[in-house]
């Protein structure tokens, strides 16, 4: 069985990825997301990429799938009624959280609705110390009240969070092993499971989130295994998860949580592969699909983890303004709107674009759906950009003349101007807030934004990424083959991993390092046990071992690369110089004499990654000229449009050399490419873009 299947929901399209191993050839599909069940597309899609390039369902051994379900039902509050039980006194920590104002000058300041209502929030008398110590012992008469309290309540899920717990994990086991007694219906996760750190708000946090999402994911990738099997496919189904790492289906039913920035992480990782397949260590990873835009970087070929990340902002670019979930997490930021959002006439008469989408239903208005408000996407087709006979490569037409008319009602006619300067408008919106929020971004890393080649991917990233490059003053970009699908290719070239948690708080100078061993070896068995029962390659395994360390007395830590092997008081010096650097890239100062201390140990075992070398047959194409046409573009700056030509993707051979502006285009994507570049098609079918900046 030679081949891999990667399959990617988002807010308005699915997408494909069809590898064969043996070969490197890839195939691609794309078809709209179904609402309210998913699983509708994404066996609609696969029956069609089995069917266009004649491949039995028996012949896949793995898919690799990655959704937004987890996302939208903590966004849209759509997940499972969810119980609480954490230690008596404790049921208001996720209402107080941190007692943090996002934003200070807001006297209206809305917080994050708590996932569980305060009357589904019961306490358990019980009590450790900071040592893991019994200071009051747990009773089952307390564990059956607490539990029968919220089953009488109509709770389908119950999270367990208890004091200490993180040190100590006895008394959550206890409570689990009661409720799968009397109660085997009901679900249960545990923060020792969850998130087994210090921290009760954001332990706690992490844990009815994942409560929360449990009973429906767990349905879902229930229902999908079945309906794939029905297809005749009988291989192993990964899950990815926000850190970049592949999960088995077991796995992700278990703790879906990690699941929350499962289809974005793909890209990243996507990032990583080109990166590393074009020889260049550091890139911009640019992503814009049809609801949201988000950006990562990739430094020396590796993605940024951390574990500061918000789920459900109440302002959608505020940070503090969601629930935390310190889970491994790629560091993607979302940067804008997607193909799908909205624009609009604010109050002050201003334009806007988002953050409400038309996703796939009812659309934009171009798709002839229903959708009448006018997007990015019927802007793009006004001026130009893209081809309304060749959308899907041909599978879908674009209505011109609704687009037209959505852009004139709600935008040209208002602001008095003409349907192709309020599309323009659209445009330079949303290309704007992009470009200023990836800037930041990059800053705040104490990074210059022009030292960073973009690669750009996504149904509308290539359609946005020159002029995104452009004002960020990127030299270079590249879109690579399967640019529309870019994420699902991610999951085929990620490797199968596991990361274990711990916190050990302690003074670096006062460590017991045989206890910190014989911790860190435990770890690093349950990563190799998780790739056995995985049935992945354990022999060439990577073993990564960071830990999340401060200044003694700071409330707040920054993740440190650990040294392999067995550490000890040697290995002192060498930890503290990391730690240094890293605390001078963020801050550009260190504080002298101050003691460091460990917060929390983190343990990734990972399977090597796939080695693929792509490869795109397109013989269907085969007979295609290179220029196909030329047609009228507008350009930002330009007062008429520019007569541009406009390539098939496919026909084009590696080596072909051309200057700016022109139009690529592929069946799930197009490439829009301004002024002042050159371009290049290289070895691998990638599009290289050198921008000309003015000097």
């Amino acid at each position: 069985m030679p081949y891999r299947l990667g399959i990617d929901i988002g807010g308005t399209f699915t997408d494909f990825v069809l590898l064969n191993e043996t070969s490197g050839d890839l195939h691609f599909g794309k078809t709209l997301t179904t609402y309210p069940d998913p699983t509708n597309g994404i066996i609609t899609g696969t029956k069609q990429v089995l069917n266009d390039f004649n491949v039995n369902a028996a012949a896949i051994h793995t898919i690799v799938h990655g959704t937004t379900l987890v996302t939208n039902a903590v966004i849209e509050r759509k997940g499972a009624k969810t119980g609480f039980i954490t230690t008596q006194g404790f049921t208001d920590v996720p209402e107080i959280g941190r007692e943090l104002r996002y934003d200070i000058y807001d006297i209206f300041l809305t917080m994050p609705e708590p996932l569980v209502p305060q009357k589904l929030r019961v306490g358990v008398e019980e009590r450790l110390n900071a040592k893991g110590e019994v200071v009051m012992a747990l009773t089952q008469a307390s564990i059956e009240r607490a539990v029968e309290t919220l089953v009488g309540r109509g709770v389908q899920s119950i999270a367990v969070c208890l004091l200490h717990s993180f040190v100590n994990p006895a008394h959550e086991r206890i409570i689990a092993e009661i409720i799968h007694q009397k109660y085997p219906h009901i679900y249960t996760s545990l923060s020792v499971d969850i998130m087994p750190e210090i921290r009760e708000y954001e332990r706690a946090s992490a844990t009815i989130m994942n409560a929360y999402v449990q009973p429906i994911t767990d349905k879902y990738l229930e229902t999908l295994e079945k309906r794939l099997r029905v297809l005749g496919f009988t291989g192993n189904i990964d899950i990815m998860i926000s850190s970049g790492r592949l999960t088995t289906i077991e796995g992700a039913r278990k703790s879906p949580v990690q699941l929350l920035e499962s289809g974005p992480a793909g890209g990243a990782m996507a990032s990583v592969f080109f990166g590393k397949l074009t020889g260049r260590a550091d890139l911009l990873g640019f992503d814009m699909g049809g609801t949201t835009a988000k950006a990562s970087l990739i430094l020396n070929n590796r993605p940024e983890i951390t574990n500061q990340f918000e789920a459900a902002r109440v302002r959608r670019f505020k940070k503090g303004s969601g629930l935390p979930v310190r889970i491994p997490v790629i560091d993607l930021i979302e940067i804008g709107a997607g193909g799908g959002s909205i624009a609009h006439i604010d109050h002050l008469g201003l334009l806007k674009v988002g953050p409400e989408s038309a996703a796939s239903q009812p659309g934009p208005a171009c798709y002839g759906r229903g959708g009448d408000k006018p997007t990015v996407t019927d802007a793009d087709l006004i001026l130009g950009y893209l081809n309304e006979k060749y959308f899907l490569g041909g599978t879908m037409t674009l209505d011109r003349e609704a687009a037209r008319e959505a852009v004139h009602r709600h935008i040209a006619e208002p602001l008095g101007i003409t349907i192709e300067q309020a599309a323009m408008g659209i445009r330079r919106v949303v290309d704007e807030n992009m470009a200023s929020a990836a800037r930041v971004h990059i800053l705040e890393k104490g990074y210059d934004p022009r030292r960073f080649s973009m690669i750009a991917f996504g149904g509308a990233g290539p359609v946005h990424a020159f002029s995104v490059a452009r004002l960020l003053g990127s030299p270079q970009m590249i879109i690579p083959v399967g640019a529309g699908v870019t994420s699902a290719l991610g999951f085929l070239v990620s490797p199968v991993a596991s990361e274990a948690i711990r916190s050990f708080v302690c003074p670096l100078d006062e460590i017991d390092w045989q206890k910190l061993n014989t911790m860190l070896r435990a770890m690093e068995e349950e990563g190799f046990e998780f790739l056995r029962h995985a049935k992945a390659d354990v022999s060439k395994a990577r073993i990564t071992c960071i830990a999340d360390m401060r200044y003694v007395g700071q409330g707040h830590e920054i993740a440190v690369p650990m040294p392999l092997g067995e550490l000890s008081a040697d290995s002192v010096a060498e930890i503290e110089a990391t730690f240094l650097k890293e605390y001078q890239l963020r801050y550009n100062r260190t504080v002298p004499a101050m003691r460091l201390e460990t917060v929390t140990w983190r343990v990734a075992v990972s399977a090597a990654a796939p080695e693929i070398t792509p490869n795109q047959p397109g013989a269907e194409f085969a007979n295609e000229n290179a220029l196909k046409a030329h047609r009228s573009v507008w350009f930002v700056g330009d007062s008429t449009p520019t007569e541009t030509p406009v390539f098939s993707r496919y026909a084009l051979s590696s080596g072909a050399v051309f200057e700016g502006p022109a139009i690529i285009e592929e069946k799930e994507s197009t490439t829009v490419i301004g002024k002042n570049s050159t371009v290049r098609i290289d070895e691998f079918k990638n599009i290289v873009i050198d921008l000309h900046h003015a000097k």
